[in-house]
């Protein structure tokens, strides 16, 4: 059996970010939201009115990851992994109000200087996953890289350590394995989960991405098990099987592709900004832009976080 194949040409809205990332699409509402980490920017899409609805927000610090909350309207406050905790970020306002902060101890003034929030997802029981690295525009990267679980009273639990840039982050129909990305490594990692306490063991090597240069960057998962992942340098999103083979690939216009999100059949699809625009002309032409194609199947359901 081949490979299926997509080409998307042209850009959904041409955000220009530095760094998009983290695409989230809230159904009852048709909206799509993303950042552009680098900026500080939110963008929320109204999907039945377009491009021309884009409302671009400050959010006054860095989020990689945002979350909708149970019985919270998401239009006023929705949760989000920001610079150094998780906090509710109120839309209106601007203001973030910490429900945990990820850093204690000697060192954790120094932390909360050189790392920030990446990806992260909502678990079926509304725990919230948040990933934190080394920010690249600050320091060099480490092996300081880890997971955080933040439970429903506010309770941050480190669960997974000693990764460069923790990225893409879902979970199987069946609820019990999890899948956690790092990216310098190439690799999409596998763990078994299980959901009423939310422990992780058993990792091992799911998918490498054998491919230089190129790096597993954000994913999302489809109701028949399949992740779909974006490839930074590679001007792709590839589709891998349960088995861990690469069955699907989407071609895009410009290298640095962040994270996809379905929304119904839909992919919606960041990029960064191009780093050596004089080698690539036409993939800075594009960079930093939102894109969309159709890929005729539904993605995992999204769930709320739940806070006490």
């Amino acid at each position: 059996m081949g490979i299926q194949e997509w080409t998307v040409t042209e850009a959904y809205y041409p955000s220009k970010c530095s760094l998009g990332e983290g695409p989230y699409y809230t159904k009852e509402r048709h909206e799509l939201r993303y950042m552009d980490i680098n900026n500080k920017k939110l963008f929320v899409i109204d999907l039945a009115k377009g491009p021309e609805s884009v409302k671009i927000i400050d959010t006054a610090q860095p989020i990689g990851v945002t979350a909708n909350i149970e019985g919270v309207d998401s239009s006023e406050v929705i949760l989000a992994g920001a610079k150094d905790g998780v906090t509710k970020f109120h839309l209106k306002t601007g203001e973030h109000e910490y429900v945990a902060k990820y850093w204690k101890g000697p060192h954790a003034e120094d932390k909360a200087r050189r790392m920030r929030s990446n990806d992260g997802a909502v678990d079926t029981q509304g725990r919230f996953w948040v990933e934190a690295f080394v920010d690249p525009t600050i320091a060099e990267l480490t092996e300081e890289g880890c997971l955080f679980r933040l439970d429903h009273d506010g309770t941050l639990h480190t669960m997974h350590e000693k990764m460069t840039i923790p990225n893409g982050i879902t979970w199987t129909a069946s609820d019990n394995t999890m899948f956690l990305t790092d990216s310098p490594p190439q690799n999409v990692y596998a763990f078994d989960y299980d959901p009423k306490t939310g422990d992780i063991s058993n990792q091992r090597v799911f998918f490498h991405l054998e491919e230089e240069g190129v790096h597993p960057d954000g994913h999302a998962m489809d109701v028949e098990g399949n992740i779909w992942h974006a490839c930074y340098g590679g001007s792709k999103v590839i589709r891998i099987s349960p088995q861990g083979a690469v069955t699907g690939v989407i071609h895009l216009p410009t290298r640095n592709i962040t994270c996809p999100t379905f929304a119904g059949t839909e992919l919606f699809i960041t990029s960064a900004a191009e780093q050596q625009p004089d080698k690539y002309p036409d993939s800075a032409k594009f960079a930093g832009n939102l894109f969309r194609i159709d890929v005729g199947i539904e993605g995992m359901p999204k769930y709320r976080a739940r806070l006490d």
